[in-house]
């Protein structure tokens, strides 16, 4: 538990500037000239009416100046008070703002996640809708992530793409990193259907990131390919999975954020063995905050989607 901070106040009747007015009496001041009515402002400050006037007192008192004339049965303000009052409306607009801003963001449920493209459009998003119906209050902002930069953020948690180590962060790995190859329908339409890693070596390749990764896919296959693997090499998933629906040629990719295409026939799994090339998803949140009710709701909720994927 956190240690409650103490703050230095001032003491009884020790002013903290050196012009600082009864703030008290300024608030009944400014109600009283923005209702025109003593009753209105007292029901406003949930005070007596005798209590405000003496606050108004207090307060002419203070400044020396009489801030309001009595004409017959109501109260006017003076022309030092309409001056006063045109000064000090400004500030406790501002004052009412900035409350109501906090108070929104207090009350509202709010979680910022920040993810990479490809695992929002293949995984995050499609699950969404579920966490939504059953977290109704919790309202969810998404955010990029750009994985070869991952640095501190404002948002409560993240999704990283890694190896787990990242400074200042507490990760626990959310789902497997691990690629099988696929390539589009319409590719195998004209490529014809692919019976043997030794025919997939012959295939156009795509490379996501880097060109290695095939090579180890093969080398566990037992297949040696003595020439560099050729073919184009794209920067991240999202990219790569525009280039395998575009029949372009086979790539390695993670099926949990592809599983949507493979579902819906989109996207074919060549074989179902599968390489690791040492980098998963994890599941990051801040070392050095405190997560939100909102934020553990979602984190739980990512726990238990992970884990349905066995």
């Amino acid at each position: 538990m956190r240690k409650t901070e103490q703050l230095a106040l001032p003491a009884a009747g020790e002013s903290s500037l050196p012009n600082d007015p009864p703030l008290r009496a300024v608030r009944a001041f400014e109600a009283i000239a923005r209702h025109g009515s003593v009753t209105a402002a007292a029901q406003e400050l949930s005070i007596s009416p005798s209590a405000v006037s003496h606050q108004l007192r207090v307060l002419e008192s203070y400044l020396q100046v009489p801030l309001t004339n009595r004409q017959g049965r109501r109260l006017v303000l003076s022309p030092e008070g309409r001056d006063y009052y045109r000064s000090i409306r400004s500030a406790f607009s501002v004052l009412r703002r900035a409350t109501e801003h906090l108070l929104d963001q207090s009350q509202s449920r709010q979680v910022t996640i920040s993810l990479i493209p490809l695992f929002g459009m293949g995984w995050f998003i499609p699950r969404l809708p579920r966490f939504m119906r059953a977290n109704s209050q919790t309202e969810i902002n998404v955010l990029y992530a750009n994985h070869r930069n991952y640095l501190s953020d404002a948002s409560d948690m993240s999704i990283r793409f890694g190896k787990g180590q990242w400074t200042g962060y507490q990760t626990e790995k959310l789902i497997s990193g691990r690629m099988a190859p696929v390539c589009s329908r319409e590719f195998l339409r004209l490529h014809g259907h692919i019976d043997t890693p030794q025919q997939l070596a012959q295939m156009p390749l795509l490379h996501d990131e880097e060109r290695s990764t095939w090579a180890q896919w093969f080398e566990q296959q037992g297949v040696r390919k003595p020439f560099r693997y050729s073919g184009p090499m794209f920067e991240d998933g999202l990219l790569t999975l525009a280039a395998v629906q575009a029949g372009m040629g086979c790539a390695l990719m993670r099926e949990p954020l592809i599983a949507p295409y493979l579902q819906s026939g989109e996207l074919v799994k060549v074989f179902n063995e599968t390489v690791d090339d040492g980098r998963d998803y994890y599941l990051c949140v801040r070392a050095d905050s405190e997560m939100s009710e909102a934020g553990r709701l979602l984190q739980n909720w990512l726990r238990e989607e992970a884990a349905k994927e066995g």
